[in-house]
């Protein structure tokens, strides 16, 4: 049985354990999607991690759902990025980027042509998003025809590639949480009759050309997906998830990537059905169900304990804790999250929790 700090080999990478800090948007980039100075600190901080997966990233400017979340698709935004990659190797670690296209989870005001967001299907979230003068409706998407599609492909596949040459170790493609891909997928935002709805192959597809072109570019061995089967958040309905992931999962085997990353946002016996159908590395952000948030690290244990996981990552206990592996082995304690400062700002509840050598 494998603990939190046994090594572990994913694709071509060989982390020291299996403690992974998980993605987390935290809004402090420059309205140009530039990552801040203090992004490079942020992530130092906590390269004690076995594998540090960035905050979401943008691949394209309608990639964007979110004000002052950072992209990977100019040169400006390369060049911060590569700030930050160099911080985590200086201190030992090893960061691969995620790149999220928020589809129908956008608005017109994060684009400079005022254009609307794109999905699958023209099928508003009925939610908000949070502007500079406070919450506005996401407006209907417009539909992406079969052009937009392939442009987006590359969109990401271009992505990759600045990410590469912004220094990250990999790319994990963000497949959940009810942004575009996992719009793609669901039941309610995929209304599509062509090759790219429909049937399970067809709802698949988009998941699949998006992983294969990261492939490409990365190298199969540095690419991940995300995925959060199941999941309701930004209104999403998956009926039957089963059939669409087992389906996903064994196109993406072929493929020969690194690893699964799921968001455990549906039951456990949905989770070992995932674990059964995938073949490769499975890292599970263990919250058996809505209430069981943030993940801790008891349920992170228990994970690798069943077997059902080959490494866990954790979220809010890596944004309040930067040396979480040296507490967790030390037994705590642990700093309590305040979760004002989460999104947006500046170093407060970013850079300036305390590690245990700095605690009074």
């Amino acid at each position: 049985m494998s603990t939190l700090f046994d090594p572990v080999t994913v694709g071509s990478l060989q982390l020291p354990s299996r403690l992974v800090m998980a993605p987390m948007t935290r809004n402090r980039a420059t309205p140009e999607g530039v990552p801040a100075p203090m992004t490079a600190e942020y992530y130092a901080q906590r390269a004690g991690a076995g594998l540090v997966v960035s905050e979401s990233i943008q691949p394209s400017v309608l990639g964007q759902g979110y004000i002052l979340t950072p992209g990977l698709h100019d040169a400006g935004q390369v060049a911060a990025w590569r700030t930050v990659t160099e911080a985590v190797h200086a201190k030992g670690g090893r960061i691969v980027a995620q790149l999220t296209h928020c589809g129908r989870i956008g608005h017109p005001s994060l684009y400079p042509d005022g254009e609307l967001p794109i999905a699958p299907s023209p099928v508003a979230s009925g939610e908000q998003m949070i502007g500079f003068e406070g919450p506005v409706d996401h407006p209907t998407p417009r539909e992406m025809t079969t052009a937009d599609i392939a442009g987006t492909v590359e969109e990401f596949a271009q992505a990759a590639r600045n990410a590469l040459e912004a220094g990250f170790d990999g790319v994990e493609v963000h497949g959940g949480n009810g942004f575009l891909v996992h719009q793609f997928l669901a039941d309610n935002t995929n209304l599509r009759t062509d090759e790219y709805g429909g049937s399970v192959a067809g709802r698949i597809r988009f998941a699949v050309e998006v992983v294969r072109a990261v492939a490409e570019v990365a190298g199969a061995d540095r690419v991940g997906i995300r995925v959060s089967p199941g999941s309701p958040y930004n209104n999403m309905v998956e009926a039957d998830p089963v059939p669409v992931y087992t389906a996903l999962l064994d196109e993406l085997a072929a493929l020969g990537i690194a690893y699964l990353h799921v968001v455990e946002m549906g039951t456990r016996d949905l989770t070992k059905q995932l674990r059964a159908a995938w073949p490769g590395t499975l890292i599970l952000n263990p919250h058996e169900t809505m209430e069981v948030f943030p993940a801790t690290v008891d349920a992170a244990r228990q994970a690798m304990e069943a077997g059902i996981a080959d490494a866990v990552s954790l979220g809010v206990l890596w944004l309040a804790n930067p040396d979480l592996d040296a507490r967790i082995k030390a037994g705590g304690p642990f700093n309590t999250p305040d979760q004002a400062t989460f999104y947006g700002g500046d170093h407060t509840g970013y850079t300036d929790y305390p590690s245990l050598a700095n605690a009074t």
